[in-house]
């Protein structure tokens, strides 16, 4: 089995589960026992001050949205670019971080390159590959600008690039016309 961690699931339009509709899933973890990850493209209607409030931690004054991770309960999950702060490197230049020690001084930190999350989508051995050969799931490579892209437009981003790699294989997306039409 070759291992997800650092890839992005992109919802094809197969996938029927609602929790999942036009979703774009960083992959945390993948191995024989499961795999993890977080929706990228789900933001909430609560921010990281609301959040610490309601935690009771120190007053915070970040006003970042919190991205719903997936339907599975657990701890707020950090992605950001602080190497120093970070318990995992996800992909080069993106890294993880869940210790409320390290999110607190994550979330104080001005200009900081950071997405929290609440929950998060969680697959059983075996279950994501059922959902990958079913045609529920399509993969592709992620980027750091992927991880903190504009929710509003990632999920179709990923699917257009998905698409260019299976017509032109190789082709960069640069070389091609914004209109094809207008050839």
């Amino acid at each position: 089995m070759r291992s997800l961690t650092g890839q992005l699931l992109v919802a094809s339009r197969h996938l029927l589960d609602p929790n999942f509709r036009q979703t774009v899933v960083l992959m945390l973890e993948h191995a024989e026992q499961g795999a993890l990850g977080v929706v990228l493209n789900r933001p909430s209607d609560r921010t990281i001050r609301e959040v610490w409030e309601a935690v009771k931690a120190d007053p915070c004054d970040n006003e970042n949205v919190i991205y719903v991770g997936g339907p599975v309960p657990g701890p707020l999950v950090a992605l950001h670019g602080n190497k120093p702060l970070s318990e995992k490197e996800v992909l080069p230049g993106v890294y993880m971080s869940m210790q409320r020690s390290t999110l607190d001084q994550l979330v104080r930190e001005p200009n900081q390159t950071l997405r929290v999350f609440n929950g998060n989508s969680g697959w059983a051995s075996g279950q994501l590959e059922s959902e990958m050969k079913a045609g529920g799931w399509l993969r592709t490579a992620a980027t750091p600008e992927d991880v903190f892209a504009d929710h509003a437009t990632l999920w179709k981003k990923a699917t257009q690039r998905i698409g260019l790699s299976i017509m032109l294989p190789g082709t960069s997306p640069d070389r091609l016309p914004g209109d094809p039409s207008a050839n």
